[in-house]
């Protein structure tokens, strides 16, 4: 029930991003004075914001700007992360230790503080909160990917293929990655509720997609003037968010559910 909650969910908020490419009900950044602070239904299906632009394709379009931003940080991230946990379990000793105690440094540091300081030197933009997810995205999935790793590689299986004189890089290719791909995409989906959550909260600092173009995060912050005369302004992006984050966790647990055999049964 979670996975076909969470499919819905997500599956609808990616049919929203990929159609404000094509279509928005009004230009988002088209401003209409006259039509200011409009609440819902009354002019356009959500109301417009302080410069009269239509909420609803703010959100359709902000849609599109923070899932392309979380999703290419999670792809860099698992990715990278990947190929570090499985390096490190094929070569064990020292250079497992030393990766691993890496990603413990990176992890320490988060993600905004992170964008803040690639931002004081490439300046903000997307590039910048990309960049500063992956990096926190990659020792989530090399510790993940190390630790499967090293079970798998006291596996039957794999003895025998050590047996028989299959390099370390062979066995890799062959035997563990090809084990842990269930296990990948289903911290994958989990990780882009984390990602979308924290883009969020770098456009609401500044440290994302430069305006005009609008985000979830960069609307939460535009809000904070209206709250008491305009809820809606706050309300819609936060509602977005909280439903996007809600949808790929759900579809992550209902992933692991679908891909775990033991938990199948």
């Amino acid at each position: 029930m979670g996975f076909l909650a969470g499919a819905v969910i997500t599956g609808t908020l990616l049919l929203t991003a990929v159609l404000s490419l094509v279509w928005t009900p009004e230009a988002p950044a088209k401003m209409q004075i006259l039509h200011r602070l409009k609440p819902p239904m009354v002019h356009g299906l959500l109301g417009t914001d302080q410069f009269g632009r239509d909420i609803l394709s703010m959100l359709m379009v902000g849609a599109w700007n923070s899932l392309s931003t979380a999703f290419a940080a999670v792809a860099i991230g698992a990715a990278l992360g990947t190929l570090v946990g499985v390096f490190a379990a094929a070569r064990r000793g020292i250079v497992e230790v030393f990766l691993m105690r890496l990603c413990d440094v990176v992890f320490a540091l988060p993600p905004i503080l992170s964008a803040m300081m690639l931002g004081a030197f490439i300046g903000s933009g997307p590039l910048t909160a990309i960049i500063a997810i992956a990096t926190f995205m990659v020792p989530v999935f090399a510790r993940l990917t190390c630790g499967a790793a090293l079970q798998l590689w006291a596996r039957d299986f794999v003895l025998a293929a050590e047996s028989l004189g299959r390099s370390n890089a062979g066995i890799t290719i062959t035997h563990i990655l090809p084990n842990l791909i269930n296990l990948v995409v289903v911290q994958i989906s989990i990780q882009l509720g984390l990602a979308i959550l924290t883009e969020a909260g770098l456009s609401f600092l500044g440290l994302g997609m430069p305006p005009p173009a609008p985000t979830w995060g960069r609307m939460l912050w535009d809000s904070q003037t209206f709250l008491s005369t305009a809820p809606w302004l706050a309300i819609l992006p936060g509602l977005a968010i909280a439903l996007a984050v809600l949808g790929f966790n759900l579809l992550g647990d209902g992933l692991q559910d679908l891909l775990d055999p033991r938990r199948r049964r």
